[in-house]
């Protein structure tokens, strides 16, 4: 099975063999014409299964690229429910697909409760229960969004390069340590709604996890291919 996540910023695929991930890579979101070469290098597939969250014209982008060696893909949809997944969004559909994959790839990694954090461009922190159902979630600037926002609207502060500190003393890391602050600060407090469930986690994927998790002081679990993981599980329901 392919599994492709077009995010914002990145497209990421895998091949799937039925029991591991056998070849992964990414690409920028703006050059999803260049998976009919990279696809050129996959084995035969019996399904492509994907989810889009950069619009409808990377989406037929990525379906005219893959056209001429797979079937169409099967493009996850958010829904009422699916792969043992509940969504308590008042409007379901409006939920992203890549948030939908995650925690349908989190209900198929732990039974308990757990807070399914993805890092990207943007950082979305969602709690999903021990019986399956999506509470709700935030959505967030990432922190390389935060770091850019602040260079761009204001008049002196740069776009930092500087290093995490407890108690920032120059501006750099001031700057730094102040998005780093904002995210882990969303996620702990999300989790504390949770914190006392049996087995509560924190299962945290995305680009921008690495810069995250060494600051965090929640129970966690690093999960490099969630989005991926939930797609092939997708792919597999009837």
């Amino acid at each position: 099975m392919i599994a492709i996540d077009a995010g914002n910023t990145r497209i990421k695929w895998g091949v799937h063999d039925g029991a591991a991930w056998v070849a992964q890579g990414a690409l920028p979101t703006g050059k999803a014409n260049r998976l009919a070469a990279l696809s050129a290098g996959w084995p035969a597939a019996d399904s492509v299964v994907a989810c889009n969250v950069a619009g409808a014209a990377v989406e037929e982008s990525i379906s005219g690229a893959l056209a001429a060696r797979f079937a169409p893909p099967r493009w996850l949809r958010s829904s009422a429910a699916v792969c043992g997944v509940r969504n308590g969004y008042e409007q379901p559909e409006r939920l992203g697909a890549d948030r939908w994959a995650a925690l349908i790839g989190a209900r198929a990694r732990v039974s308990s409760a757990c807070l399914v954090v993805c890092a990207g461009t943007a950082t979305t922190v969602d709690w999903l229960d021990a019986s399956g159902g999506f509470r709700g979630g935030l959505i967030l600037p990432g922190v390389d969004l935060m770091r850019a926002s602040l260079a761009g609207n204001t008049a002196q502060l740069p776009l930092a390069d500087g290093g995490y500190s407890c108690v920032p003393r120059n501006t750099m890391d001031a700057i730094v340590s102040g998005c780093l602050y904002a995210q882990i600060g969303a996620i702990e407090r999300m989790f504390s709604r949770l914190a006392a469930e049996p087995g509560a986690l924190c299962l945290l994927t995305g680009g921008a996890a690495q810069h995250l998790a060494p600051h965090l002081d929640i129970p966690f679990e690093m999960t490099e291919n969630l989005i991926l993981d939930g797609l092939v599980r997708f792919g597999t329901s009837p």
